[in-house]
């Protein structure tokens, strides 16, 4: 079984997470088939060795940790490889990888240009 984590920074305000929390039902009710969970660098739960450690309850064995954030900045480029990696350790059976980050996909910036451009 295949599933998702959407990664996120986190932060003190806990209006922050509310998007996130949008996001990840609207992935649920168009993609009832996979699972999904949220995770956060830091400030919020769960983390994402707790994430993976819920999908793996689960059954799942092959997870893609999709990072919500806009480019690789220094947590993305630092941070998120050595929490994967000591995902990896502690789930060294579960098959996990991870993708750039949205911010980066050509189709994440039209819609950033299309949200813009109704603005106008």
């Amino acid at each position: 079984m295949k599933a998702a984590i959407l990664f996120g920074h986190g932060a003190r305000d806990s209006r922050w997470r509310e998007p996130f929390d949008q996001l990840i039902q609207l992935w649920r009710d168009q993609q009832p088939q996979t699972l999904v969970e949220l995770a956060f660098l830091e400030m919020m739960q769960p983390s994402l060795e707790a994430a993976v450690e819920s999908l793996v309850q689960k059954g799942v064995k092959d997870i893609v940790v999709i990072p919500v954030f806009f480019g690789q900045g220094g947590h993305l480029r630092n941070d998120f490889p050595v929490l994967l990696e000591q995902c990896r350790q502690r789930f060294p059976a579960i098959q996990l990888s991870a993708t750039s980050a949205v911010g980066e996909s050509p189709a994440v910036l039209q819609a950033i240009i299309n949200f813009g451009i109704a603005a106008l």
